[in-house]
């Protein structure tokens, strides 16, 4: 019964934030024919706004992102082509990282850091994942099956630093560039501050069910391996 109740908690906590976060895209999801500008609209002019030189806005099935390496900013369908809240406060979001890259914000920096780090030992961790079967049968060495099992435990820890790191980046995006932009340049009505207000903060949030997750299974494994 307790491992019922333990289970049913960890998936409202994971999976809570990020349901809350998509209920709160699609509710203010509905076009608003007297909006200046479609969110891609809205993402090209405050580029131009704010002088983001090289920064191009695209339209992407990949979801809603800042591409630093590429420098752009890439919105989905709905928020590139849409009048709606939802799509200017992801776009002005959006372009809030792109503001943070101009500004050698050592946020997004480091986290660009972690991510390339998270990307090398992902990598090594795969190919040793793989490898295994092969090498302990023919070394048949437990150090070595240990040695690969910690390296993917490793690969799963710098994963969880990663998303760990992003939430701040991601307020920072949301609070401290996105929200006084719109509100300053009066591209939302004083009305509208409040669901502006809960869309960008389920911009930044979407990240906190992976957090959570990443570091429920990285507990998961240091229980096994402890064993």
């Amino acid at each position: 019964m307790l491992f019922a109740i333990l289970t049913t908690l960890g998936l409202i906590v994971i999976f809570g934030p990020q349901l809350w976060a998509k209920r709160t895209f699609k509710k203010h999801s509905v076009e608003q024919p007297d909006m200046r500008g479609t969110g891609g609209e809205l993402a090209r002019h405050l580029i131009d706004r704010y002088k983001l030189t090289g920064v191009m806005v695209e339209e992407t099935n990949h979801g809603d992102h800042y591409d630093p390496e590429a420098k752009a900013v890439r919105l989905s369908p709905a928020n590139f082509n849409g009048k709606s809240l939802t799509a200017v406060a992801v776009a002005a979001h959006e372009v809030g990282h792109a503001i943070q890259d101009k500004q050698n914000s050592p946020l997004l920096k480091n986290r660009s850091k972690w991510i390339e780090f998270s990307q090398l030992t992902e990598k090594l961790a795969s190919m040793a994942m793989v490898a295994m079967p092969f090498l302990a049968l023919f070394s048949k060495s437990p150090m070595l099956t240990g040695l690969i099992i910690l390296l993917a435990v490793g690969s799963m820890f710098v994963t969880t630093i990663v998303h760990l790191i992003t939430l701040p980046v991601e307020l920072d995006a949301s609070f401290k560039k996105a929200l006084p932009i719109l509100k300053q340049g009066e591209y939302i009505e004083p009305e509208q501050e409040r669901a502006v207000k809960s869309i960008l903060t389920a911009a930044a949030y979407t990240y906190v069910a992976a957090s959570l997750a990443s570091m429920l299974n990285l507990a998961r494994w240091f229980a096994i391996f402890r064993r």
